[in-house]
């Protein structure tokens, strides 16, 4: 009986391996290219992932209003097939097998969180399969010898590290700038701390204070004394959402002055909307804004692509919708160059890959990460936030140093 169970299972399994193939065959005969995605649609990533969605989504019905994608002569429309991977990395690696092995899917398009990515980047690897992620910035992706993972976000050693250039150019001598991090302890938040680290010895700034906290980071206090006696010019903390919160709440409560603040996560911890008026000069590093003058054929300028998400889903635009199309656009254009479906031949055209868009420019180093694109910081002036460094994409100047407590 135990035998006649596991025969009918594996041809079963058999079938449906088949019927998936068929079906992938008849697509390609209709001109349709399939992509597999496995996003957040429940679970503690659950509205991120809804973004994540909502970019890939977009982009496809972009392109193939305009005549989808030609590939060897032949037009092509583009198709995504989802799963929800419940916010489970576990989840992400099963679906990912799934998507490769029973649904015949030849390429994939990335989770959210760096999580997910890190635990769906062997599967695809061990196929071959090529990825294109938006959502997963963990530095620590591209230091395992990847060859099918391309990510067009900036990585997180990158998030903070304009604040320090920024102070840097602000200064007569860099040498003299004193520098105070505090970093909660986890992976993402410890890897913006590798680059700004790296920044402040480049310019031979000195590091005052290097505070490593505990995760879910809701006290600051003893970093802030610290503050208060050392002086800094500049401050950097990341810690999420709630490490935003936090920051700006005890630097008001114990009155902590610093020259320049900058940190990760403030306009999602909504600090300008909740906190007023305490939050005002505050620096956020920022993956990409409406207001920059990036732009392309497909979506137009950044601003072209905001105003068209707001009409699609009624909310503005988060950077999260637009980093994923940007990713969508990124196979189009790799499928167009590689004159092929084969995912060998596609996966050469992605790491040839040196496309402008309305996202930012796209070119991949050999580790699979986009060297071409910076980040921005945004500044909170008068509740909202601005975009401020770069100079050449700022859509305001920088108001610094920040006033007292007793000027505000």
């Amino acid at each position: 009986m135990m035998k006649l169970r596991s025969w009918a299972r594996a041809v079963l399994m058999a079938a449906a391996g088949f019927a998936a193939l068929a079906q992938a065959a008849q697509a390609e005969e209709a001109g349709t290219i399939r992509l597999g995605a496995a996003v957040s649609l429940s679970g503690k990533y659950s509205t991120n992932g809804v973004y994540t969605r909502n970019g890939y989504d977009l982009a496809v019905k972009a392109i193939n209003e305009r005549g989808g994608v030609k590939v060897g002569g032949k037009s092509y429309k583009l198709e995504i097939l989802y799963y929800d991977d419940e916010s489970t990395p576990a989840r992400g690696a099963q679906l990912a097998e799934r998507l490769i092995q029973q649904d015949k899917v030849q390429y994939l398009l990335g989770p959210y969180s760096s999580g997910l990515a890190e635990a769906m980047a062997p599967v695809n690897e061990k196929y071959g399969v090529p990825m294109v992620e938006a959502n997963g910035a963990a530095i620590s992706l591209f230091r395992k010898g990847y060859k099918y993972l391309f990510a067009v976000l900036s990585t997180t050693d990158q998030y903070l590290q304009p604040a320090v250039q920024l102070a840097a150019s602000r200064a007569a001598d860099p040498t003299k700038l004193k520098v105070a991090m505090a970093f909660e302890n986890d992976p993402f938040s410890q890897d913006v701390r590798e680059g700004v680290t790296a920044d402040a010895k480049r310019y031979g700034m000195k590091i005052v204070i290097d505070d490593k906290l505990p995760p879910e980071l809701n006290d600051m206090s003893a970093t802030l004394t610290k503050v208060k006696v050392l002086k800094p010019d500049l401050l950097i903390v990341s810690g999420h959402e709630k490490g935003a919160a936090t920051a700006i709440r005890q630097l008001a409560d114990q009155r902590v002055y610093v020259p320049l603040l900058a940190m990760t996560h403030c306009d999602s911890a909504q600090i300008a909307e909740k906190f007023g008026k305490i939050a005002e000069y505050t620096l956020c590093g920022a993956q990409w804004a409406p207001s920059l003058t990036y732009s392309d054929a497909l979506f137009g300028k950044a601003s072209d692509y905001a105003a068209l998400y707001q009409k699609t889903y009624g909310e503005p635009a988060p950077y999260q919708a637009a980093e994923s199309s940007a990713a969508v656009q990124v196979y189009a254009d790799a499928f167009e160059r590689a004159g092929s479906l084969d995912p060998k031949a596609v996966r050469e055209a992605l790491a040839a890959t040196d496309l402008q868009t309305f996202y930012g420019p796209i070119k991949f180093d050999e580790t699979g990460k986009n060297a071409g694109k910076p980040m921005v910081l945004f500044q909170v002036q008068d509740g909202k936030y601005v975009v401020v460094w770069p100079e050449k994409w700022a859509e305001a100047k920088l108001r610094a140093p920040t006033p007292g407590w007793d000027e505000r």
